[in-house]
């Protein structure tokens, strides 16, 4: 346990409580979960905290803007049992994830910029078909999205994507065109946009109506992306600041 926990000065969970915008509950809850260290008991039971169970509440809420609360309870919950490589790992996983959603950002807005309107389907328009393949299952595409394919039916049944049904067999045949509306729907719900907000982009895109109604869509995403980064960055601060701070 680090050196300031054995100082004399003493903090009564309505202090951190309200210096943090919390409930004296919810920083008991926060001390359960292992987000602060253990705290001290007076002769009658109650708990007492010093300033590094402050530090630590301030570094677990730094975090949790850019990691999430789960990620952010679970780096804490590691340097508290000292397995600091451990917090380091969630912190850097973190950040691939934000690159990697950098990555997918620019793959939507390459995708857009590429649609010519002489190619995409207009609404109501039958996608043809991929050119000596014949189109994708249902199973096979799920698998190359990493999603189930109950997911891609919820998303025919939303209108996203517009399989046609192999005249034989009765499956799903998604062709070149469901596989891009598929792709464009996946990477932006994971940019944060509920399938309701997403319908009228990928119509926009199937119509090839320009590229004008999808920009607002894509700052909001970009500001979003670089707003986790700077949170991220203010988080790291505060973790350094409380691992000095255990010693």
């Amino acid at each position: 346990m680090g050196r300031n926990l054995q100082t004399g000065e003493r903090l009564r969970p309505v202090d951190l409580a309200r210096g943090h915008g919390l409930s004296t509950q919810a920083v008991r809850n926060y001390e359960e979960a292992g987000v602060l260290p253990a705290a001290g008991r007076t002769p009658h039971g109650y708990r007492v905290y010093t300033p590094l169970h402050a530090r630590a509440l301030r570094a677990f809420l730094a975090l949790v803007p850019g990691h999430g609360h789960r990620t952010a309870t679970s780096i804490m919950q590691a340097v508290n049992r000292g397995a600091v490589d451990d917090a380091f790992r969630l912190v850097d996983e973190s950040h691939a994830q934000l690159l990697d959603d950098r990555r997918t950002l620019r793959a939507v807005e390459s995708a857009l910029r590429g649609l010519e309107p002489s190619t995409a389907p207009g609404p109501g328009a039958e996608p043809a078909a991929v050119p000596g393949s014949g189109g994708t299952f249902i199973g096979p595409l799920a698998q190359g999205l990493g999603i189930r394919p109950a997911t891609l039916r919820k998303w025919e049944r939303a209108g996203l994507v517009r399989p046609r049904r192999d005249p034989r067999t009765g499956y799903r045949v998604y062709d070149e065109a469901d596989v891009r509306d598929a792709r464009l729907t996946h990477q932006l719900r994971r940019g944060g946009y509920l399938l309701e907000q997403i319908a009228p982009l990928i119509a926009q895109v199937r119509a090839a109506g320009g590229l004008e109604p999808l920009e607002a869509a894509l700052g909001d995403w970009h500001a979003r992306l670089s707003a986790r980064g700077r949170a991220m960055l203010a988080g790291a601060a505060e973790l350094e600041a409380y691992l000095r701070e255990r010693g």
